[in-house]
């Protein structure tokens, strides 16, 4: 059940209806399986803005083998045909960002009108976005440019399928995952 809301905000009522048990049981639950970095909750940022945003953490499971394991992915075919797919690929990015960029505080934002950013990154009191796209070709987004504007990011660093590296503005770059340790040190250049 779990995997199924990999990617999206947890609401504990959902589980706990369908498996005849508490929410409380149902965090406690999962703080277990963050505890065993099975699952990564990724939390909200969240700040005065004139917007509601989102306050309900991401679930993440770290490893993509288990997630398609669970979703019962067998194959490069199953995984590129499955519905959750760019839910795959953002987990596993996320993952990686993680592993290669040092920032204090880690969150995704969003609003309850849609804009989003998949990773905020926070260190230093510095601000810089990450965006995850499983597509060719990625496109400045109005969630991209509202993100810049209401988080004050000094940068976002959107993680494409390809292989080219473009700018979509001075301030957006986008890479492909292989460059992504080369681009991570771009996200806090030396301070």
């Amino acid at each position: 059940m779990l995997a199924h809301y990999h990617g999206q905000t947890w609401n504990a009522a959902e589980p706990a209806r369908s498996l005849c048990i508490s929410e409380f049981s149902t965090r406690r639950y999962l703080d277990l399986l963050t505890d065993l970095f099975m699952v990564r909750q990724l939390q909200p940022w969240h700040g005065n803005l004139k917007k509601r945003q989102v306050k309900a953490p991401k679930i993440y499971f770290r490893d993509t083998g288990l997630l398609h394991q669970l979703l019962g992915i067998r194959s490069e075919k199953d995984l590129l045909t499955h519905p959750r797919c760019g839910a795959s690929w953002e987990g596993y990015v996320i993952e990686e960002v993680c592993k290669h960029v040092k920032s204090d505080k880690v969150y995704f934002w969003a609003t309850h009108n849609g804009a989003e950013i998949d990773l905020v990154l926070v260190r230093g009191g510095r601000a810089m976005g990450v965006e995850c796209k499983r597509a060719d070709a990625p496109k400045l987004t109005p969630s991209m440019r509202t993100a810049l504007e209401d988080l004050k990011l000094e940068r976002i660093i959107v993680v494409y399928s390809g292989d080219k590296p473009y700018d979509l503005l001075d301030t957006v770059r986008v890479v492909s995952l292989d460059a992504l340790a080369d681009s991570a040190q771009q996200l806090f250049p030396a301070e």
